[in-house]
Order: C-alpha cells, then sequence, then structure tokens
C-alpha cells in the first residue's frame, strides 16, 4: 500500500511538471514580437536609474519586482531540496601538493574577480548574479581540494545570508513608502546606494545557496 501511494504520489507530481512545462511552452510562443519602443523607454529613462548600464537599471530598478521573484524562487528551491536531502558529513579528502597549491592561488583571484564583477554590474556587464555563481564556484572548488567550510543548517547566520537578498530587495522597495513614493520607486538621489545595497547582499545570498545545493546533491559514500 506504501509502495502505491509512493508511486503515485510520483505520478502526480511528473503530470503537474509535465503541466506547467506545456504552459510554459505556450506562454512563450504566444509572446507578442519584441518592440523598439522598451528599448527606447529605457533608454530615455537611464538617468534617472542610479546605473549606466541598461541590463543592470532593468533588472535592479524598472522590473525590480521580476529579479525579486527570482530571489525569492532560488530560496524556495533551495528549502524544497534541504527538505528532501539534507546535508551529508562528507569524509576527509587530502588533495596533492600541487591541487592544494593551486586552490590557494586561485581563492584570492576568485575573490577579487567577485569583488570586481559586483563593482562592475553598474556600468558594465556584470552584477550580483554572475558574482554571486562564481563565489559558489570558489565554495566547490574548495569543497572538492578537501578545505571543509562550516555549512550548517542549524546556524542562524547561514539562514540569514540565504535570506539576505530577498530582505534587502524588500527594504529598498519598501524604502519608497517612506518616502511617499510606491513600491519599488527608488527616490532619484537614492537608487545608485539602493541597487548596490541589494546586488551586494544578493551575492552573498547567491553565493551561499547555489554553493549549498551542491552539498546537497552530494551523497556520503556508504
Amino acid at each position: 500500500m506504501t509502495r502505491f501511494i509512493w508511486h503515485a504520489v510520483r505520478l502526480l507530481a511528473a503530470f503537474l511538471v509535465a503541466g506547467m512545462a506545456v504552459g510554459l511552452a505556450f506562454t512563450i510562443v504566444s509572446l507578442p514580437p519584441a518592440s523598439p519602443e522598451l528599448a527606447l523607454t529605457v533608454a530615455d529613462n537611464m538617468t534617472k536609474s542610479g546605473v549606466s548600464h541598461p541590463v543592470t537599471a532593468v533588472l535592479l530598478n524598472f522590473r525590480g519586482y521580476d529579479t525579486l521573484l527570482e530571489m525569492a524562487v532560488l530560496l524556495l528551491a533551495l528549502v524544497g531540496t534541504w527538505s528532501l536531502a539534507p546535508i551529508q558529513e562528507m569524509p576527509p579528502v587530502t588533495p596533492v601538493a600541487v591541487l592544494d597549491s593551486l586552490t590557494r592561488l586561485l581563492t584570492p583571484l576568485i575573490m577579487l574577480t567577485v569583488g570586481y564583477l559586483l563593482w562592475a554590474g553598474a556600468h558594465a556587464p556584470g552584477g550580483a548574479f554572475q558574482a554571486g555563481a562564481l563565489l559558489a564556484a570558489l565554495g566547490v572548488l574548495l569543497n572538492l581540494t578537501g578545505w571543509r567550510l562550516p555549512i550548517d543548517a542549524t546556524q542562524c547566520y547561514l539562514r540569514a545570508i540565504m535570506a539576505a537578498g530577498l530582505i534587502a530587495f524588500l527594504l529598498a522597495a519598501a524604502n519608497g513608502w517612506v518616502h511617499g513614493m510606491h513600491f519599488f520607486s527608488y527616490p532619484h538621489d537614492q537608487a545608485h546606494m539602493l541597487i548596490q545595497f541589494i546586488e551586494t547582499f544578493a551575492t552573498l545570498s547567491i553565493g551561499i545557496t547555489l554553493f549549498t545545493l551542491f552539498l546537497l546533491g552530494r551523497t556520503a559514500p556508504h
């Protein structure tokens, strides 16, 4: 009986996923053709965005609500994965000397690149998602070469970092209400500061979240 229920649940989940896939495919196919007016609208309002790069302006200002939802989805994915696959204790690994030396050399360079991508996002390709992904890659590199980072689900500070990006988004969005504006409306003189505030905490959240998802995907040997 238990096996039947388990198979029924898996079948239902498969139908739900298939239905969502069909719905997304239909939505994408039915989208209207891109309008050049949108690009012109963005260009006309760049001076109000707080940044000089149009992609950053769209993601963190003009369509910031969409990016907020992306951060929420990433956090929910972590919560769902965590509930199904708790982190396993991995055995210690002793890397070869060459790999250990290479990791020690690459770690500060990667951290420097993370900082550059975070800073560059305001005026060039880069930003929180790229910097966060690189930060997660550094965590994976350290883990694979034997370094054991203190990733503990019971520690409040770790959970706070994972949620920091979403919380920073909400605080920046609510700041508009304080100034008598709409939700997610940035005062012109604060737009750059608020975007940097969001991107800094989003980088940490994305990096820790992606690295934790990597750990959740690993199983300890029996």
